[in-house]
């Protein structure tokens, strides 16, 4: 996603974020059976929230509505973190073109799919069908063209990209792809009765789906029933945030309702997040992971260290250097 270096700002349609408490309670029951966390997190002292960030509506793509919630002027403070972007559309005319064709190079793009489904081809090879719960894990390493496109003409399509940052000595590396059916992605509950997937990271004991040992990136799907809490030990050099998408959570002490982003701070003598639902189910994305401490330079799709390597990228792409031979 991402086929413009900004979404048009024009659009004014947003996310619709709303659910039942029975829905909410719903999708509980759908995340995992009933397996319980191998441990339990213990957290002395809980981050606080830095700063609440409201995403903006825009459109990308062939004119697929979304939300960017992490944008580019956030990527150093959440770094490895460059891009989140949210969708949600029972309206097909909201998504129906999906995204043709465009290049990435230097990063890597996690799509997670809650509902619909998502057709992804690349220059690579690759091809997969992304669908409810499942994940798309595209390293673009030195340059990847790749499409995203619905296979579905109606109905409910919601998910979320995320882009992690690659460190300058694997910017180049060859290009990858993981596709992920939701079966494959670890999910347990904790004892407050919390249902979580596990992406990335490690969390309660279980290890996630993926890992990075450069970025060591946490991303975890987090459903809770009402008056519950999450518990979940950090490092605090690692930039984190909550993103919430059904209902209201607490963090820090703050309140986050449903289409806004917590960014937790760093305190040293922090060691986790504490988030609990209130008086309804909640959903939230847990997502933290280790800086880089690079230089960040973006040309739209193409996300270097230097402008020199911004530049060779755009010249590679020109010259079809992305494209398999």
């Amino acid at each position: 996603m991402n086929t413009t270096k900004k979404g048009f700002s024009d659009t004014v349609r947003r996310v619709v974020f709303g659910r039942s408490q029975a829905e909410l309670l719903a999708e509980i029951d759908t995340i995992v059976p009933d397996r319980a966390a191998v441990s339990e997190e213990h957290v002395e002292r809980a981050r606080g929230v830095e700063r609440l960030v409201t995403g903006t509506a825009t459109s990308d793509g062939a004119g697929v509505k979304l939300t960017r919630v992490l944008t580019d002027d956030l990527q150093q403070r959440l770094d490895p973190f460059l891009m989140l972007d949210a969708f949600r559309s029972d309206n097909p005319g909201d998504y129906i073109g999906g995204f043709p064709d465009h290049p990435h190079r230097g990063f890597e793009t996690v799509t997670y799919m809650i509902a619909g489904r998502l057709r992804h081809r690349d220059s690579a090879g690759n091809e997969g069908l992304l669908e409810n719960g499942g994940v798309q894990w595209m390293t673009a390493g030195r340059g990847v063209i790749h499409s995203e496109m619905p296979e579905q003409e109606g109905g409910l399509m919601e998910g979320f990209q995320l882009w992690l940052n690659l460190p300058a000595r694997d910017k180049m590396c060859a290009p990858g792809y993981r596709d992920l059916k939701s079966e494959d992605i670890p999910a347990f509950r904790t004892a407050a009765g919390a249902a979580v997937k596990l992406v990335a990271g490690r969390s309660h004991g279980v290890e996630g789906a993926m890992t990075r040992e450069a970025t060591a990136p946490l991303y975890a799907d987090i459903a809770l029933p009402a008056g519950a809490q999450f518990a979940q030990a950090l490092p605090s050099q690692h930039n984190a945030f909550v993103y919430v998408y059904r209902g209201e959570v607490t963090v820090g002490g703050k309140r986050v309702a449903a289409g806004r982003m917590a960014i937790l701070d760093n305190a040293a003598d922090a060691d986790g997040v504490r988030i609990a639902a209130d008086s309804a189910p909640a959903r939230v994305l847990l997502i933290a992971g280790k800086p880089l401490h690079e230089p960040i330079v973006q040309h739209g799709p193409f996300v270097m260290n230097t402008v020199d390597e911004i530049r060779q990228a755009v010249e590679d792409f020109r010259a079809g250097k992305f494209r398999a031979t």
